[in-house]
């Protein structure tokens, strides 16, 4: 049997936690382990730990603060099992999950894979139009879950399985605070590292998020980009472009709506329109597709003009973006 040691780095967030081991909790399995790192939380979870440690192989350990790779780096160093898998704190795990990761496991050779995320049908329209605006084939080209998407996937924390020997190999995640996990990934890929999309294998992932401090956490992920390009040269692809290209376009649009108004607030529209109805077809409750473009030109404009941002810094100016973030990613 493949037995895992599920691995959550925590700040802060003793509710989420105890939604994320009640679903583990729900599991009929006892073929895993779970690590909790608390990474300088002020808020604490001990009493959260306190009501599944008869119930679940568990281990709780408290930190001063040095981010999410940090904290899942000394988790990893107190794993038992072969596979360590990650999961971010405001995730819920189907029951599923487990069976799907051992089948992809025992049918294909491989050393890790990654997973999709979802929204539940109970979460928030908010976080339902989230959702879509991260997941949407026509916001992320499909790179965060999809088989058909416009760039080959590539695991991501939220939702990451990892062989132990391998991840201590290339000696885990490293110190930054934004696009880490895709660091790892790409090392792995550099040590030939075997990896897959398990679609079947994805969670619930129950964003804590506003409008506003999403905006925020695009931003960043778009100035982690050039930061990875910078570590990682040559992976930079035409998909990372396209929200600067859709932030140039409407531009171009208010521009041209000096000249050519009819048309121009025509294809204005048209965009918040097209994820409207793809939203409605595929979420299928208006409320959430009224707000996914909201959601989706947050995400693309967000995501656009932190990469902007970083590229001027970087390409221009010579800043140093490696570190970015080291300071706020919790703030």
């Amino acid at each position: 049997m493949i037995e895992f040691s599920v691995i959550i780095p925590l700040y802060n967030r003793p509710q989420e936690l105890k939604e994320l081991l009640s679903s583990l909790n729900e599991i009929e399995s006892d073929g895993f382990e779970v690590i909790v790192v608390e990474d300088g939380s002020i808020i604490k979870s001990d009493h959260i730990i306190n009501e599944f440690s008869d119930s679940l192989n568990l281990k709780y350990i408290s930190q001063d603060n040095t981010g999410p790779g940090g904290a899942r780096n000394h988790g990893a160093s107190l794993a038992n099992k072969d596979w360590l898998i990650f999961f971010d704190s405001d995730c819920i795990i189907p029951g599923a999950y487990f069976d799907s990761v051992s089948s992809a496991l025992q049918q294909n050779d491989l050393d890790m894979f990654g997973g999709p995320d979802r929204a539940r049908s109970d979460f928030t329209a908010i976080q339902k139009a989230i959702n879509y605006s991260m997941t949407s084939f026509l916001t992320t080209g499909g790179i965060r879950g999809k088989k058909s998407s416009l760039e080959n996937f590539k695991p991501r924390s939220f939702n990451m399985g990892i062989k132990r020997t391998l991840f201590e190999k290339v000696g885990g995640f490293s110190n930054l605070r934004f696009g880490e996990d895709l660091d790892l990934t790409l090392r792995l890929e550099k040590n030939d590292a075997r990896s897959m999309l398990i679609e079947d294998a994805y969670v619930y992932h129950k964003r804590r998020t506003n409008f506003r401090q999403f905006y925020k956490q695009v931003f960043n992920s778009g100035i982690a980009r050039i930061v990875l390009n910078s570590l990682h040269p040559g992976t930079l692809k035409m998909v990372h472009l396209l929200p600067f290209l859709f932030i140039a376009f409407h531009f171009v649009l208010v521009f041209v709506s000096m000249f050519f108004l009819p048309a121009s607030v025509f294809t204005i529209l048209l965009f918040p329109a097209i994820f409207f109805f793809d939203a409605l077809i595929k979420e299928r409750n208006f409320k959430t597709a009224l707000l996914a473009p909201i959601a989706s030109y947050t995400q693309l404009f967000g995501y656009g003009l932190g990469f902007f941002k970083a590229a001027v810094d970087h390409y221009i100016f010579r800043k140093e973006l490696k570190y970015a973030f080291r300071d706020s990613f919790y703030s």
